[in-house]
């Protein structure tokens, strides 16, 4: 079945269109840790949107599911082949179709990288603000199909919205494109965000219309550190009441802190268990002034308060930012990670809940994230290999889940389902919000074979 699957794709794609050799690349994403590993049996990679065309409508004929793959980097195994599903590598789509600075605008294909967009618009004084990790390995297509965040979604708002346009493949092997290079357009319903976070269960996103704007001339960011996390929530809260719109504002507890402490730019106190930054931005008066206005919203209750000088403090800050994560993982080899949302003034009963169900089930916990958006990416820590740590982590990740919804937030702020939350949307959703859920996804894809699974 496989030899005469891979020469059928090979008559049709041509040759180069297999992946060949050693497939264990596409067999996870960034939730290899937690024990989601699948090999896919094949791999084919197009190199256009006609490409895919062909791919789709020949699978269709045939019955052969397919997972959509961009940069590997999910963290909600949505690009894993789970059940042997033949895997779509879309990084070949790597045109930048247009770029149109004096419009702020850019055409750009699923396969172009975070940081591709990210330094394109640089070059011209223009700026991209979605920002989710791992820039030089995630692509533009998954971005778009998870919704995909970042810090500073704070003030500039997830992937979703920037894209003005979307070309994407449907079943059974159609083009469409809902959208375009126009800023407005309210003609239909709105099918560009259906797509916009369907992680590949609608159809297979090929290329976007990106809206850009001037880059900000200033960013400062100003940094505090508290012995206690409701002292650090009550530091956030202060910052909406002074007015001012930061660019993002983050927030590290407690191990996530301890973990990442010695990488710190500056020495820490040792007292200090919670730590927020928050980011301005703008022209040097307006960022001068609404920096003085976070530091006196942050500076009640610190132990510590920073804002560096220059690009070069500022970048310090982010890097580190970006490796707090790998260094809460490196304390005992492995972690596992959840994504929840929940209204502000219930961030830091999440946080500390996190900790509680963590000392319930034998695992240190801790939380870091996007405190201005309440997204906690609560993380209990395991051993790595030990499935009875998995397990207990897999437990407490339902338990989040479960607090989420309480609280009345999300079980996905930025990660989307993908597999790891398949089945929990009931937790958050009604029966009938549920039922019109399916119902768009049979519209789209009547015999389920986009991304089987996912998103449910």
């Amino acid at each position: 079945m496989i030899g005469s699957v891979a020469d059928e794709l090979a008559h049709l794609l041509g040759d180069d269109s297999l992946v060949s050799g050693s497939l264990r690349s596409y067999a996870s994403d960034a939730t290899q840790l937690e024990g989601l590993v699948r090999a896919p049996e094949v791999v084919v990679a197009p190199r256009s949107a006609q490409d895919v065309v062909v791919l789709v409508e020949w699978a269709y004929r045939n019955d052969v599911p397919l997972v959509p793959r961009g940069g590997g980097t999910g963290f909600a195994g949505g690009a894993v082949p789970v059940h042997g599903e033949l895997v779509v590598d879309l990084s070949r789509l790597d045109r930048v179709r247009a770029l149109d600075p004096g419009l702020w605008r850019a055409h750009v294909e699923a396969g172009v990288t975070t940081a591709t967009i990210h330094r394109l618009a640089r070059e011209n004084g223009l700026y991209f603000p979605p920002d989710p990790g791992a820039s030089e390995q995630s692509q533009l297509g998954g971005n778009i199909a998870t919704n995909a965040g970042g810090p500073h979604a704070f003030k500039y708002g997830v992937t979703g919205a920037w894209v003005t346009g979307i070309e994407a493949v449907i079943p059974p092997g159609e083009l469409v494109q809902v959208g375009g290079p126009v800023r407005k357009d309210v003609a239909g319903y709105d099918l560009k965000s259906l797509l916009i976070g369907s992680e590949g269960t609608l159809g297979i996103i090929t290329a976007a219309w990106l809206r850009l704007i001037p880059a900000p001339e200033c960013r400062v960011p100003v940094v505090a550190g508290y012995q206690q996390t409701a002292q650090g929530c009550a530091a956030i809260e202060a910052i909406f009441a002074s007015g001012v719109v930061p660019a993002a504002i983050e927030f590290i507890q407690g191990t996530a802190v301890d973990a990442s402490r010695a990488s710190f730019p500056l020495p820490l106190p040792g007292e200090v268990s919670f730590l927020v930054i928050a980011e301005v931005d703008g022209q040097p008066a307006e960022t001068a002034n609404n920096r003085d206005e976070v530091r006196a919203a942050l500076e009640p209750g610190s132990s510590t308060l920073w804002a560096p000088e220059g690009a070069a403090g500022t970048a310090a800050v982010w890097r580190w930012r970006e490796g707090v994560s790998l260094a809460v993982a490196a304390e005992r080899g492995g972690k596992v990670s959840e994504d929840i949302a929940v209204p502000l003034d219930k961030l830091s009963e999440a946080v500390d809940q996190t900790v509680e169900i963590g000392k319930e089930l034998g695992l240190p916990a801790c939380s870091w994230g996007h405190a201005g958006d309440g997204n906690l990416h609560s993380t209990f820590l395991i051993e790595a290999g030990d499935p009875g740590d998995l397990q207990k982590a897999e437990a407490g990740g339902r338990r989040l889940h479960e607090l989420a919804v309480q609280l009345g937030g999300s079980i996905s702020g930025e990660h989307g389902l993908g597999w790891q939350k398949r089945g929990r949307l009931a937790l958050q959703w009604g029966p009938r919000a549920l039922e019109l859920h399916g119902e768009i996804k049979r519209a789209f894809d009547p015999k389920n074979l986009m991304n089987p699974g996912k998103k449910t």
